[in-house]
């Protein structure tokens, strides 16, 4: 699957285009991280724990997405982007979504 954050993909051309796709995951924080992560905000410095939990959830947002787009028969994404936001208190949601097309490449 070709994922792009552009319109066109060079040397390729669009020859359908299937409609929108997303993938969404939600994520908890646990309470063991928001603890070790209070300590280490009154220190600064990067919160290794949330960094991660937040990479681990756009990886499984872009896999759901990345599986949608290939049960609507697209071989690539374009306009791909990232969107995130709170749920509650604790919660945060990661949403992956683009254009799913079918693409050939150019002669």
């Amino acid at each position: 699957m070709i994922i792009v954050t552009t319109e066109r993909i060079e040397n390729y051309e669009v020859k359908e285009v299937l409609g929108p796709v997303f993938g969404l995951t939600v994520r908890a924080r646990g309470l063991g991280k928001d603890i070790i992560a209070s300590f280490k905000g009154l220190m600064g410095g990067e919160i290794s724990q949330y960094t991660e939990m937040l990479e681990d959830a756009r990886k499984q947002a872009m896999d759901r997405m990345v599986k949608n787009a290939n049960l609507m028969g697209a071989n690539a994404i374009v306009m791909m982007r990232f969107d995130s936001g709170e749920i509650g208190q604790n919660m945060s949601e990661i949403v992956a979504y683009g254009t799913a097309v079918r693409v050939e490449k150019k002669i």
